[in-house]
């Protein structure tokens, strides 16, 4: 009737965050952690502790650092875009897939990522889009100091 799922095959399945992060520190280090999510816990003052503390509290930081751990450092393979909106943790892993090597990741190819990035935002801010700004018509003032009518007048 109600089969559970089977999330075993899923790296993440029973990894606590802490050794998660663990993990990628200790094989990547702060730095490239830093230069490939861009998430700041990873470049001020960075330890263990505070980015652990961030990574609990803030949903999207965390789903970025599992689908980095997945995807990298777990080299599986990229998923579909029907499962891409699911959360990592939440994520059904094929058992034909099985974690690889880590990928080599160097500050260089961080870079080059980094400008790829921002050339795609550019190009995506150039207007090709429309924004909720061109939707909406201007609004009127319906205020006029012609029309002072004392709107209590007839209370008074």
């Amino acid at each position: 009737m109600n089969d559970p799922i089977d999330y075993t095959n899923n790296p993440l399945h029973g990894l606590s965050l802490k050794n998660l992060l663990l993990e990628i520190v200790e094989h990547y280090g702060f730095e490239i952690l830093f230069a490939y999510l861009n998430i700041n816990c990873f470049k001020t003052n960075p330890s263990i502790a505070s980015s652990l503390k961030f990574l609990k509290k803030t949903t999207w930081a965390r789903e970025k650092v599992e689908a980095f751990y997945l995807y990298e450092f777990k080299n599986l393979p990229k998923v579909s875009s029907k499962e891409f909106s699911i959360p990592p943790r939440d994520r059904l892993v094929p058992a034909n897939q099985t974690p690889g090597k880590p990928a080599d990741l160097s500050l260089e190819d961080a870079e080059q990522l980094q400008t790829k990035r921002v050339n795609k935002a550019s190009t995506y801010n150039k207007g090709q889009h429309t924004t909720h700004e061109n939707k909406r018509p201007p609004v009127e003032d319906s205020y006029s100091p012609e029309n002072t009518e004392d709107p209590w007048a007839k209370w008074r």
